[in-house]
């Protein structure tokens, strides 16, 4: 599966008043601007638009076209998106005209080849303006530049597009082989956005081996089934069963609430996970294809606001 990372860097124009996670802000915006420069039929609802399974919009908005149910396999009839956002990490809500803000798109699978779309919805977004509206409007900003791991992608400046390929190919064949070296026995995890995970149907305030295993591969399977070359030929029960007996040796988590509103179903939601650092002891070497892949791929639910995002650590370098 491809898998392509993307910075954006931007500076405001007008001051700016953003919530403290400001995720599911950028995510709406980018909706409605993405919808405005690839839908043809402005006044058609998706769901009985006759271009539906030819627009990008639905692709990566909605559920995809013609992908059953059955064939999920989070076991939801609301499949994974395509792309991630990672929004700013600082918790900071007030920005001053001329100040920049950095984030990051990630783009999975064909849609990667969509790029030039998505920058061009992003740039709208800057006219459309975000956050708290302002004398009628939400704070705008310019699109200065876009770069993926330090390569120039787009250049505001001259409005030059370079070319690519700029994804990554990620083989599921070496989540099922891990690399010989060092023996790891400790691993940390740092949950830098809150983590939501569902856990017999009900989301969980603590944060067990195996939970993280049958996430990540959980996010696995529907990922590379929906956009890479099917899902992986790995040993799901073996891998969980194995998780289940490595222990927590430390740990530092809480519970993070945080607020949304939702234009869709025009309401304000509440939306909480785990934050805080884990380290964990036992024979960790088959997991961390798994647990490495998992900090580009993100985990848990509602991952497109850029929640469930990790990090892992070396405790005693850098962690507890």
């Amino acid at each position: 599966m491809l898998v392509g990372r993307y910075d954006f860097l931007a500076l405001f124009q007008d001051e700016a008043l953003l919530p403290e996670y400001k995720g599911s802000t950028f995510r709406g915006v980018f909706g409605r601007a993405l919808k405005s420069i690839v839908c043809a039929l402005r006044l058609q609802e998706c769901g009985d638009c006759l271009l539906r399974c030819r627009c990008l919009y639905p692709a990566v908005f909605e559920r995809p076209p013609d992908t059953p149910s059955s064939d999920i396999k989070t076991g939801s009839s609301d499949p994974p998106r395509p792309y991630v956002i990672e929004p700013p990490p600082e918790s900071r809500a007030r920005y001053l005209p001329g100040e920049p803000f950095a984030f990051t798109l990630v783009l999975f699978g064909p849609y990667n080849d969509s790029l030039p779309y998505f920058i061009y919805a992003i740039e709208q977004m800057g006219l459309i303006g975000i956050g708290r509206r302002v004398n009628g409007h939400g704070a705008r900003y310019r699109l200065e530049r876009v770069t993926s791991t330090g390569r120039p992608v787009y250049e505001a400046e001259g409005r030059v597009l370079h070319r690519g390929p700029y994804a990554r190919s990620v083989d599921a064949a070496c989540l099922a082989a891990p690399a010989a070296g060092e023996k790891v026995e400790y691993v940390g995890l740092r949950l830098l956005t809150p983590l939501r995970l569902k856990y017999r149907n009900r989301l969980v305030p603590e944060l067990p081996f195996h939970l993280v295993v049958r996430a990540a591969l959980r996010r696995v399977s529907t990922l590379f089934s929906l956009y890479g070359e099917g899902e992986p030929d790995l040993d799901y029960r073996g891998l969980v069963h194995r998780a289940a007996a490595v222990e927590i040796a430390s740990q530092n988590i809480s519970w993070h609430d945080w607020r949304r509103y939702s234009n869709r179903q025009e309401r304000e939601m509440l939306m909480g996970g785990i934050v805080g650092e884990v380290v964990y002891k036992g024979e960790l070497d088959e997991f961390m294809p798994l647990l490495s892949l998992s900090e580009t791929l993100h985990l848990g639910k509602a991952t497109t606001f850029g929640l469930g995002r990790v990090e892992l650590f070396q405790p005693g370098r850098d962690g507890p």
